[in-house]
């Protein structure tokens, strides 16, 4: 078994099955009236470089209802590789809490922080994927569609850390992945070739297009993103201009299957990348998704915390 969840492409396709399927029993059994405390006496220590709600709040929650607890570091308290060194933060943190959730900018830094602790680490989001939130995407995905097998998921928008892992579980449960952007905003070559290789295995399809139109065209799931992530606040306007056409809208959404989802990992810039009318709409599952991010993020930590 891995020890820490750095990108769902360390782990076989059965593995990211296994721990989906979890995900909804924990998720069942909290609607039922609460999760056992199975994470009793573990701390979780959450290192944040970027701010965040939704990784906050559900990592957080996460423990707390699995018995645990969870113990938030600003960036301030920790200057990641500058007030100290990534090796000597993972290796004094392996000696006060049961694991770590670093969000950083620098995927580097995730995965130093794993080569030198004891304990695991998870990647809550690097520039160069997001796998927390692709296996909420994929939890959501099984919740309203039934499986990934044979679906088509249509990705709007930059290749970015997001499109990544959502390649990535896709490609590994057999759903056919289309990414549609402008030109210079692709996903990186080496995240695509992860991709086409799981594919190879699942029997999917992955297609790259500049046409939004026909990338939608007989989709079960639509997904968008912010045109500028954090950390590319200089590119507004440039990347405005490059997407301005690749807006998830209504019109766009009636040329997908009749009961297409729509998703976003949010924050949602309404009136750029999505609109008002879509995220509300009846084919959103924009806060569904979000609420899995709880539920998927529960079965991360007890597929690395339990003792069996």
């Amino acid at each position: 078994m891995n020890k820490d969840f750095i990108a769902i492409s360390d782990y076989a396709p059965q593995e990211i099955q296994d721990i989906l399927d979890l995900a909804i029993r924990l998720k069942e059994e909290w609607k039922a009236g609460g999760n056992q405390p199975i994470l009793k006496n573990k701390v979780l220590g959450m290192i944040f470089q970027k701010p965040s709600l939704r990784t906050r709040v559900s990592f957080d929650m996460a423990m707390r209802h699995l018995g645990g607890d969870a113990l938030y570091l600003s960036p301030n308290e920790i200057g990641l590789g500058k007030r100290e060194s990534i090796a000597d933060i993972a290796r004094v943190m392996s000696g006060y809490v049961s694991a770590i959730m670093a969000r950083v900018f620098d995927h580097q830094h995730v995965v130093e922080l794993a080569k030198w602790s004891s304990i695991p680490v998870i990647n809550g989001l690097s520039d160069y994927n997001h796998p927390c939130q692709g296996m909420a995407d994929a939890m959501t995905i099984l919740e309203y569609k039934g499986t990934l097998k044979g679906k088509n998921v249509t990705f709007v928008g930059d290749g970015n850390n997001v499109a990544v892992s959502l390649l990535h579980v896709c490609s590994m449960l057999g759903a056919n992945f289309t990414i549609a952007g402008p030109e210079g905003f692709d996903i990186p070559l080496n995240a695509l070739e992860v991709g086409q290789k799981f594919a190879a295995q699942s029997g999917s399809k992955i297609r790259s297009m500049r046409d939004v139109h026909a990338a939608v065209a007989d989709a079960d799931v639509i997904y968008t993103d912010t045109w500028t992530s954090m950390g590319q606040e200089e590119e507004t306007a440039r990347r405005e201009q490059a997407f301005a056409s690749y807006q998830v809208n209504a019109s766009l959404v009636a040329e997908a299957k009749p009961d297409v989802i729509v998703m976003h990992c949010l924050p949602a810039h309404r009136g750029q990348e999505i609109t008002d009318e879509v995220a509300d709409g009846p084919h959103s599952a924009l806060f569904p998704q979000a609420h899995n991010r709880l539920h998927a993020q529960k079965a991360i930590l007890v597929h690395l915390l339990r003792e069996d």
